[in-house]
């Protein structure tokens, strides 16, 4: 049985390859010319692509959250659910994709309910991992608003299991991520999971 080959130390500079070009020569190894018609614009439609997928490198959460925070004695729960999530597994570069729900009960602050949108934004526009992303949205939110809890679940599919490898079509992942009372207090914590789990009907039906 061969030694499986061990990866090279050395590292190539390629920081000054334009990205389209780095793009072209990975469609040549790959087996297919970069150079016929159906494929001239792909590297540049790939490079563009690749800076929206990734866009979140250059958001930062508190500047999301900052301007949208206000002054409010409420202190129940306030849920977003169903907010869609698009990112990108960092171990194949292929996407995964499903809804994150995002409670909080604040403390005397509130926050803009389109800005939790932006939060989930934020970090799956990243290269990502599921556990973390959702650790990384309650996180944010917690230092940035102070509430009394934060809760996030996230339900995706990954096409990393779903295109290759043991290819199931029909699984799903589900993280979670709480903070303050959704730990502390267990009825706090029921009502999080029995409303994002409970189906509802949109309001234009």
């Amino acid at each position: 049985m061969s030694k499986p080959t061990k990866r090279s130390t050395s590292r190539i500079d390629l920081g000054d390859v334009p990205f389209p070009d780095l793009v072209a020569e990975m469609i040549r190894r790959l087996g297919d010319d970069p150079e016929r018609e159906g494929m001239l614009k792909t590297p540049e439609r790939v490079a563009e692509s690749m800076a929206f997928l990734t866009k979140g490198y250059a958001e930062k959460p508190g500047a999301v959250l900052d301007d949208a925070l206000f002054e409010e004695s409420h202190q129940n729960m306030v849920l977003v659910k169903d907010i869609e999530v698009y990112s990108m597994c960092e171990h194949h570069l292929l996407p995964f994709f499903g809804k994150a729900h995002v409670a909080y009960v604040p403390d005397g602050r509130i926050v803009g309910l389109s800005k939790l949108a932006r939060l989930v934004e934020v970090f799956a526009r990243r290269f990502q991992v599921q556990e973390r992303l959702t650790e990384q949205i309650a996180q944010a939110l917690w230092e940035t608003t102070q509430p009394l809890g934060v809760a996030v679940v996230v339900e995706a599919h990954h096409l990393c299991m779903m295109m290759r490898g043991v290819e199931k079509q029909n699984s799903v992942t589900i993280t979670s991520a709480m903070r303050g009372v959704f730990l502390d207090d267990q009825r706090t914590r029921d009502e999080f999971l029995r409303l994002t789990t409970s189906a509802h009907r949109p309001l234009a039906q």
